[in-house]
C-alpha cells in the first residue's frame, strides 16, 4: 500500500497593510461585540455614557473632547482627534486632539489615512507590522511610527451620500507594536462618531432655533417701530376730521399712512405701499413717512414735495423696489389737491350728489425715475359731507379663503363707504366699518398690507 505524505502548503508571506471597511448603513452592521466579557463590558459603558452625554450635555466643545476621550479609552488607543469643516473651509480641520486625558498641541496624523475615508466615506482600521514600509499609506505613517490606525467618517444621522466623500472624520492611532484594532473595535469606533454626528446635528438645530428666536424679536421690535411712526391721534383741524387704518401682513410692512397739519386749516393725508415685505420695504416706509413731515412743512406744493421725496429716495431704493403713494393736500377752503404716484385711485364720497367719485388720474411710481416732474393729478374743490378714502391695494386684492378666486375688490369698499356716506357716517365710521368688512370676507387671512385713511370735510 502506498502511503503519500500530504505536501505542506507554503506559509502565505505576512501582507504589511490590512484594512477592513466597515458598513455605511449603520454600526449595528458591524459586531461591537466580542466573546471577551471585559472588552465588552467597556464598550456598552462608552456607548451608553455617550448617549447620555449627548442628551445632556449643553457644551458641545466638552462634549466633543469627552467623546474623543471616550473613543482613546475603550479602544486603547494613544491619540483620538477630531477632524471638521471649520467655517467655509472646504478641507476638515483639527478640531478636538485628545492623548492621555489632555489637549494635544499641533498633532501630526496620517493625512493618507483621513483622505481615504473622507473620499470613500468607508470606515477603515489598518495595522503597520513591525520592519515594513506600507507605502500607500503615506510617508506620514512611517515618520510618526504608527502601528495601527483607526478612522471613521463623521456624518449627520440619516444623511445620504449622494456626493462623493463625507464631512468629518474621527480618528485614532497607536504606537504600540502590541496594539491592534479589531473588528468590534472599529464597530464601536464608527458608533462613537455617529454619537458625536448626532452631537453636532443637535448643536446645528439649537443654534437655528436660537437665530430664529432672535429674527423673531428682532422682527417684533421692527413691527413696534413701524406701530409708532403711525399716528396714534386723529388730528381735528377745522373744517377737517380724518381717521386711519393699518393691518401688516408680516410682522414688517411696506405699507404707511400719516397726516399731519403743516399751516392753520390745512390737512395733510398720504398713504404709500413700497413693493415687497419684510424689514427692507418697512425701512423705505419709516424714510419716506421722516422726508414727507420734513418737506410738507417747509413746501406747500404738494407736487413738488412728491418730487423732492422722489429724488431723495431713487438713489437709496433697490433696483426693483419702488413706492406707489398718494399725496391729499386739503384747504381750509375745501380745496383738495392730490398727487397720485402710481396708486390706487382714491373715491370721493359725493355727499350732496349721494354718490362715489374715483379719481382716476395718476402719475409714475416713485423710484421709477429720479428727475421725474410730477404734478398734481387732481385739483378739485370737497363740499360739507364729502369724504375722501384713500387705501393700498392689499383691500382691494384681500381674497377669500374658501374661493380664490373672489376678491373684495373695489366693489367691496365702495359698497361700505356708499352705506356709511347714505347715513351721514363720520371717518370713524368708515374706519370701522370697512375694516370689520375686509376682514370678515378674508376671515381674517392677510396675503398683503392693508391700509386706508378716510378724510370728511365737516358740514
Amino acid at each position: 500500500m502506498a502511503i503519500w505524505k500530504r505536501k505542506k502548503t507554503p506559509p502565505v508571506p505576512p501582507v504589511p497593510v490590512e484594512e477592513e471597511p466597515g458598513f455605511e448603513d449603520s454600526p449595528t452592521s458591524m459586531a461591537i461585540f466580542a466573546s471577551d466579557r471585559k472588552a465588552d463590558g467597556r464598550r456598552i459603558d462608552a456607548l451608553l455614557d455617550a448617549i447620555a452625554n449627548v442628551s445632556a450635555s449643553r457644551d458641545l466643545e466638552d462634549l466633543l473632547g469627552h467623546v474623543v476621550d471616550s473613543a482613546v479609552s475603550t479602544t486603547e488607543a494613544e491619540r483620538g482627534i477630531l477632524l471638521l469643516p471649520v467655517g467655509a473651509e472646504e478641507e476638515p480641520q483639527v478640531r478636538v486632539a485628545r492623548g492621555g486625558g489632555v489637549d494635544l498641541e499641533d498633532v501630526k496624523y496620517s493625512t493618507s489615512v483621513v483622505k481615504k475615508v473622507l473620499d470613500s466615506g468607508v470606515p477603515m482600521r489598518t495595522q503597520v507590522r513591525a520592519g515594513e514600509t506600507p507605502a500607500d499609506l503615506g510617508a506620514s505613517v512611517v515618520n510618526l511610527k504608527l502601528r495601527a490606525v483607526m478612522c471613521v467618517p463623521v456624518d449627520p444621522p440619516g444623511e445620504r451620500r449622494e456626493r462623493r466623500g463625507t464631512r468629518g472624520v474621527l480618528y485614532v492611532d497607536s504606537t504600540a507594536a502590541t496594539r491592534e484594532f479589531t473588528a468590534a473595535d472599529l464597530a464601536l469606533f464608527h458608533a462613537l462618531a455617529q454619537h458625536i454626528a448626532i452631537a453636532l446635528e443637535n448643536a446645528r438645530l439649537s443654534q437655528m432655533a436660537v437665530e430664529r428666536a432672535r429674527l423673531q424679536r428682532s422682527l417684533e421690535i421692527a413691527e413696534e417701530i413701524q406701530q409708532g411712526l403711525m399716528p396714534s391721534e386723529s388730528p381735528r383741524c377745522a373744517p377737517w376730521s380724518v381717521h386711519g387704518w393699518f393691518r401688516a401682513a408680516e410682522h414688517a410692512a411696506g405699507d404707511f399712512f400719516d397726516y399731519l397739519t403743516p399751516r392753520e386749516g390745512s390737512l395733510s393725508a398720504v398713504v404709500g405701499d413700497v413693493s415687497g415685505h419684510g424689514i427692507g420695504p418697512a425701512l423705505v416706509t419709516a424714510t419716506a413717512q421722516a422726508g414727507l413731515r420734513a418737506y410738507l412743512r417747509v413746501v406747500s406744493d404738494p407736487a413738488q414735495v412728491i418730487g423732492m421725496l422722489n429724488r431723495d429716495l431713487s438713489s437709496r431704493m433697490d433696483a426693483g423696489m419702488f413706492l406707489t403713494l398718494v399725496l391729499a393736500q386739503m384747504h381750509g377752503d375745501g380745496r383738495l389737491q392730490i398727487v397720485n404716484a402710481g396708486h390706487p385711485p382714491p373715491l370721493l364720497w359725493r355727499a350732496k350728489e349721494q354718490r362715489i367719485e374715483s379719481l382716476d388720474a395718476h402719475d409714475v411710481a416713485i423710484g421709477m425715475s429720479a428727475d421725474y416732474a410730477y404734478e398734481c393729478t387732481i385739483d378739485t374743490r370737497m363740499e360739507p359731507g364729502d369724504m375722501l378714502l384713500i387705501y393700498s391695494d392689499g383691500l382691494v386684492e384681500a381674497r377669500h379663503p374658501d374661493h380664490p378666486d373672489r376678491f373684495f375688490g373695489e366693489t367691496g369698499m365702495r359698497a361700505v363707504l356708499a352705506d356709511v356716506g347714505h347715513r351721514g357716517g363720520t371717518p370713524e365710521d368708515l374706519v370701522a366699518e370697512l375694516s370689520e368688512a375686509v376682514l370678515d370676507f378674508c376671515e381674517g387671512s392677510r396675503e398683503d398690507d392693508m391700509t386706508f385713511v378716510a378724510v370728511q370735510r365737516d358740514a
